[in-house]
């Protein structure tokens, strides 16, 4: 199984704020570093580059993180899933797949991430891909026409491969 890396590197971040000059022109690219270091943007992590890039301060790298979508104040797991639940997929039954999803990999009480950090899962208005709903998407790839349990093979095909 896999881990969330709970403690910071300043080190790592120094090297890219570096990279970037500390520029402030170059926040975005800077958090999109550093949550493909952790798979989210760390507070501390967040804090600490606003303190130095001059020009910013830890409010300001917050706003940014909350404003876009992209960006995760949570951890997120090794496998991002996620279920389109757009007009075409619910209609064509993406409910029954998210339930299949949460259940598969034990997600309970609004968690969006496992325990052991292997999955997330997260419901999403449209994958843009209305011709194969239901879809999926895993890590980026798409998986169309998903069903509960073809969703539940996947995922055991993915347990199997981190075994």
């Amino acid at each position: 199984m896999t881990e969330l890396k709970n403690s910071v590197d300043y080190k790592q971040i120094d090297e890219i704020l570096a990279e970037y000059n500390h520029n402030k022109t170059s926040l975005i690219t800077i958090l999109q570093r550093v949550q493909s270091i952790y798979r989210y943007l760390p507070e501390e992590a967040m804090t600490y580059i606003g303190n130095n890039i001059e020009g910013l301060s830890p409010a300001t790298v917050f706003g940014v993180a909350t404003f876009y979508a992209q960006f995760s104040l949570e951890p997120k797991g090794k496998y991002e899933i996620k279920v389109c639940d757009g007009t075409a997929c619910h209609v064509r039954g993406s409910m029954p797949v998210l339930d299949a999803v949460k259940k598969k990999i034990d997600l309970k009480n609004g968690k969006m991430t496992t325990e052991n950090g292997m999955f997330s899962l997260e419901t999403v208005s449209c994958l843009g891909a209305c011709s194969l709903a239901p879809a999926v998407v895993i890590n980026g790839k798409v998986y169309p026409k998903m069903t509960p349990d073809a969703v539940i093979t996947i995922i055991d095909t993915i347990l199997k491969e981190n075994e």
